[in-house]
């Protein structure tokens, strides 16, 4: 699958990244993971010293898929409102989902700090401001049920947005205790500290075939090599697709420039991420070495040469649009590229169990926060290998309660 095109800036940050060998004979082992990305590295990372045997797979070098692409705002919030997961869901139900993101976030700052390679996790603050006039009414809504719940997010007012920000809008909603990382180093450092503690890693080992026995599910690469394994997690990303189909999956395409470093950044306060509330949206943040993300721009196509044929329009569109924001911060684009993105139908990532997958989990963190949410569901799929069950399994599940009362 052609997950992606353009420049790209993540694998010019990491200078002699890892590398694994190829799978060049059978093997056993207690944990089968399929996808050495953001996924398949937290499922590694949950399930090392559980005295199990872990093997990796991926048909790329590790790091090389939709990690390379991902902009990595690290937040609980995603593109679906609490309000809209309640009236899907129920308040209680959302409300879980928002608190598990909130533990994943903690959790990544924690293994962040143990890993063998730096990711550079840093605590960052959210702006979500009201793009139109008629958003305000839904952003205090908003606001009162996060308020509710305890989450630590104040509702900001155009007066007060205008005396920190060089620009003014109407209302915005401001996150606390959000934050910002690099992806394909958080990937390689996972990997890398699995690997120190007994996982086994190949890469460019890609599977093409699979039999199911009662007690195993047995993968074949395309070099005719056997993996026999208990357990199975299908981590491939958006490419879980071509293991098996979710019909409350979806994939679009989504857009990013990253600038050459700026010389200054004073004016942007405390260089909080910034989203808003049109669809489609556009979002920015910071890096450690002053340059500047901007993405979103997305477009309903699943289509790489569409995709593709916008890539200098909506890198000029996204330039546009942060200079809206910031007029005094003259930037230039260094690195821009168009990506698949997937998401889902009902706002909630999913793991799927299928009767013609037996012995198999296919993890799907699809959405705005997906390494938020690979996080959340691979301690769940952990304790479901280790312990039998999860309170939160049927939250995530691609059954789950009201799912079909949410149409195309």
């Amino acid at each position: 699958m052609d997950l992606q095109s353009g420049k790209l800036y993540w694998p010019t940050t990491v200078t002699n990244p890892p590398s694994y060998p190829r799978l060049d004979e059978n093997v056993t082992c207690d944990v089968l993971i399929i996808g050495a990305g953001s996924s398949g590295a937290q499922c590694a990372h949950f399930l090392c010293n559980q005295g199990l045997s872990v093997i990796v797979v991926d048909k790329r070098k590790v790091g090389e898929g939709s990690t390379s692409t991902n902009t990595a705002l690290i937040q609980y919030a995603g593109e679906k409102s609490f309000i809209s997961l309640s009236h899907t869901f129920g308040e209680a139900s959302a409300a879980r989902h928002l608190k598990l993101c909130e533990q994943s976030i903690r959790h990544i700052e924690q293994i962040s700090r143990e890993l063998p390679i730096d990711p550079d996790f840093i605590r960052r603050d959210s702006l979500y401001y009201a793009s139109y006039q008629e958003d305000i009414p839904s952003l205090q809504e908003e606001y009162a049920l996060l308020h509710k719940h305890g989450f630590n997010v104040e509702l900001w007012d155009e007066q007060r947005i205008g005396s920190v920000y060089p620009f003014r809008k109407s209302s915005a909603l401001y996150y606390y205790n959000d934050a910002e990382m690099n992806p394909l180093k958080f990937v390689y450092g996972l990997l890398e500290k699995a690997r120190l503690e007994g996982v086994q890693i190949y890469e460019e080992t890609e599977i093409a075939g699979k039999r199911f026995e009662q007690d195993a599910a047995v993968f074949f690469t395309k070099e005719r090599r056997e993996i026999r394994a208990k357990h199975v997690i299908i981590a491939a990303g958006y490419e879980d697709k071509d293991f098996k189909v979710e019909k409350n999956a979806t994939l679009s395409s989504s857009y990013a420039v990253i600038t050459k470093p700026v010389e200054q950044l004073e004016n942007w306060y405390k260089r909080t991420l910034i989203w808003e509330t049109a669809r489609p949206y556009v979002y920015m943040r910071t890096t450690p070495d002053n340059r500047i993300i901007i993405g979103g721009m997305d477009k309903d196509t699943a289509y790489a040469d569409t995709r593709d044929s916008k890539i200098l329009a909506s890198k000029d569109k996204l330039i546009s649009e942060f200079t809206k924001l910031f007029p005094n911060i003259p930037v230039e684009a260094d690195y821009y590229l168009g990506a698949f993105y997937g998401g889902t139908h009902d706002g909630l990532p999913v793991i799927g169990q299928y009767e013609t997958y037996p012995h198999c989990y296919v993890i799907m963190a699809y959405g705005d926060n997906g390494t938020v949410y690979n996080g959340v569901l691979a301690k769940i799929i952990t304790d479901q290998i280790l312990h039998g069950s999860s309170p939160d399994m049927e939250l995530y599940l691609q059954n789950r309660p009201l799912l079909e009362k949410v149409k195309v």
